[in-house]
């Protein structure tokens, strides 16, 4: 089971690899240890190494929630093949919609699990104990394992201006990250909305961003805190937190269900979709003032955009939408202008460092840089 585990991490960091750049270095256990230069992978080629891996450990993980908290287990692995099948189209040229219903459906009707009851106490110090929603996660502990990175960097680098650092569980902000208007306006009546979702700190702080280098140009989010739910005291450290992440929760495999369902993928229930977009919108609202009838291939991007904000999956969203480059969708500053501007199709992938290039003659760099 531990070398399943550890397969399931490879595939894991391979998945966002293939993400990112798209055509990586390859080694699996088969490569002597500096033996060689590593080779290159193209995109599709590692995808269905991925998903050749994922199906392969199936078996031998651990069964949904029976894992220590922390590790991985087969829920995990369905939620990743969801994740990936999604966007397969992407990553291959072929979509796997009716992929990414069944594995979504798995982990819903499988696993256990069901979303906690307050949406705003998914990013807390005590957050371990959201079982219930989380499916894998990465841990994190302020006097164990302090780094700057991580859960440190998304409980700090948001707190700035007037905000108090003290109700944040921190010792003082690092007066970096806020939002634009592009998230407060997916939230009806913006940071006022009824939406429990729309976390922002606006006292002090602008809705426009004229300079992205003041901190009071754009709204602050809040989502995140080193305080505990169960008293609202801090963490165990005010400079390193002990808030955990959530590599996947079950909220994203609705989301995934919905939107797949809603592309066309053969099994899929619309009706269901549908309820699992207002389960959402339920815990958000509280009650049912804010559940849709119907739903669309948009209107589950922006509920994507409201139910996963700052938690890694905005730019992969709008790439399979065809909004990241393309001049039809813009936000402020995108490619660099205050209004924002359509960018250049090959930056829907990364660069490989540069470091890694000269490194190694068999890395191709990526087309356009």
């Amino acid at each position: 089971m531990y070398a399943a585990e550890a397969r399931f991490l490879r595939a894991y960091q391979y998945s966002v690899l293939m993400d990112l750049f798209a055509n990586p270095p390859f080694v699996t256990e088969n490569d002597a240890l500096g033996s060689t230069l590593p080779k290159q992978i193209t995109r599709k080629d590692l995808f269905n190494y991925i998903e050749s891996e994922l199906k392969a450990i199936d078996g031998t993980l651990a069964k949904p929630r029976a894992n220590e908290y922390g590790r991985a287990d087969q829920a995990a692995e369905w939620a990743l093949l969801a994740r990936i099948y999604l966007n397969a189209e992407v990553y291959t040229g072929t979509a796997r919609y009716t992929d990414a219903i069944t594995y979504s459906k798995k982990v819903i009707e499988n696993g256990g699990y069901k979303l906690i009851s307050d949406y705003t106490k998914l990013m807390r110090a005590d957050n371990n104990v959201n079982t219930d929603e989380f499916i894998l996660t990465i841990n994190y502990d302020g006097l164990r394992t302090q780094s700057y990175g991580g859960a440190t960097f998304m409980t700090h680098a948001p707190v700035g201006g007037s905000m108090p650092a003290a109700d944040y569980g921190i010792s003082g902000g690092w007066a970096g990250l806020r939002t634009t208007k592009a998230l407060v306006n997916l939230f009806p009546n913006g940071a006022s909305s009824a939406d429990k979702r729309a976390q922002f700190y606006t006292n002090g702080q602008n809705l426009e961003i004229s300079d992205i280098s003041t901190f009071t140009d754009g709204y602050a989010i809040s989502k995140f805190k080193n305080v505990k739910i169960a008293d609202g005291k801090p963490g165990s450290s005010l400079d390193y937190a002990d808030m955990d992440l959530p590599i996947f929760r079950l909220a994203e495999q609705y989301l995934i269900y919905a939107e797949a369902t809603t592309r066309g993928g053969t099994g899929g229930d619309m009706g269901l979709a549908v309820s699992y977009i207002n389960k959402l919108r339920e815990r958000a609202y509280g009650n049912a003032s804010g559940n849709v009838t119907s739903i669309t291939t948009d209107q589950i991007l922006d509920e994507r955009g409201r139910e996963l904000y700052w938690e890694g999956f905005r730019r992969t969203d709008l790439i399979r939408y065809k909004k990241f480059v393309e001049s039809s969708y813009l936000w402020p500053f995108k490619g660099g202008s205050k209004d924002g501007k359509g960018v250049e199709s090959y930056r829907t992938i990364y660069p490989l460092p540069t470091s890694d290039v000269a490194a190694n003659p068999n890395l191709k760099q990526n087309t356009g840089y």
